[in-house]
């Protein structure tokens, strides 16, 4: 079984969520039996809809639960080296544009690239790790192949984190 790395504010949003999904629970199953008692259920919109909800709950509730005995909780404020490894933040700088980039590496259950973290997992993040400042990597993204510089790579514990 593949371990899942993610930081520990990571694993504790993830719990927090899977606590209110839980708590959600009740209130469906309650529109459904409302529902229900409206009659005829194959045109009962309401009825549909709590139902779909309520598969769309246990959907998420399961996929998370799934993966909680999997992770690999980690400390960002504890890491530290010179290469690139979870938790690092690093700046890319496109070898043709010369535009920068700026990305704090995380697991795939926590990455948000509007907030400047992307997964381990992404081609992105795969072609980073184990890299180090000033080495030069290729990467095959939707419009095509691009080459990035890696200008530093630093870490901020949970203080980068935005």
């Amino acid at each position: 079984m593949n371990r899942i790395p993610i930081s520990v504010e990571g694993f504790k949003r993830l719990e927090k969520e899977l606590e209110d999904l839980k708590k959600e629970r009740p209130a469906i199953i309650q529109a459904i039996k409302e529902a229900r008692e409206e009659g005829d259920l194959k045109e009962n919109a309401g009825y549909d809809a709590a139902r779909e909800r309520q598969g769309m709950l246990e959907a998420r509730i399961s996929h998370i639960e799934s993966r909680m005995i999997r992770f690999d909780v980690i400390d960002l404020d504890t890491l530290q080296s010179d290469k690139v490894i979870f938790g690092s933040t690093v700046t890319l700088e496109d070898m043709e544009t010369k535009e920068r980039k700026t990305y704090t590496l995380l697991g795939p259950d926590e990455a948000d690239h509007t907030k400047g973290t992307i997964s381990i997992e992404s081609p992105v993040g795969r072609a980073m790790l184990g890299k180090q400042e000033g080495d030069e990597i290729s990467v095959q993204i939707p419009r095509g192949r691009v080459d990035y510089e890696i200008v530093s790579v630093s870490f901020f514990g949970t203080a980068g984190l935005k």
